[in-house]
């Protein structure tokens, strides 16, 4: 399974533009990653496998983007496209978060809401986020947060010195 994680977080950089990147490790579920020419610094990992229908590979990320001032911001790459006006629940250590987002993407509302959904990522073993798909069935997808304050740790330190 780890090396699915990497050969996916591998893929997923490929299919991006920039070649200036630093693979931090891999950690658990987790991989770090730096790119000194944006700059940004991320931590990724791919969804829990599921035998259900996925339109997308599910990947949830946080990122780091020194110029920008943004720190620990939150990403959910879903396997489905959404329902327009859908809820989007992040069950998280014992809590629902309700999350914001469109097309087949969700994210926290604000600066607070990235800072709670990483402090419980640093505690918890696994997080689901779960919504409508745009046919209106229920779906969710699973992360195991194995290695994410790692991984968050790695991504926070690579990207301290970038400007």
């Amino acid at each position: 399974m780890r090396a699915a994680r990497l050969a996916f977080a591998v893929l997923l950089l490929a299919a991006s533009p920039a070649l200036a990147r630093d693979a931090l490790g891999m950690f658990g579920a987790w991989g770090a990653f730096r790119d000194a020419a944006v700059p940004r610094c991320y931590a990724i990992a791919m969804a829990a496998p599921s035998a259900k229908q996925r339109e997308y590979q599910p990947y949830a990320d946080v990122a780091w983007w020194p110029r920008a001032g943004a720190r620990g911001q939150v990403h959910f790459r879903l396997s489905r496209k959404l329902q327009p006006n859908a809820a989007i629940t992040l069950s998280l250590g014992g809590q629902r978060i309700a999350l914001t987002g469109g097309g087949a993407d969700a994210w926290a509302s604000d600066k607070r809401g990235d800072a709670a959904i990483v402090a419980g990522m640093r505690s918890a073993g696994e997080m689901t986020v779960s919504s409508r798909d745009a046919s209106g069935g229920g779906f969710s997808n699973t992360w195991d947060l194995t290695g994410a304050a790692t991984a968050m740790d790695a991504a926070t330190l690579a990207c301290a010195s970038l400007r």
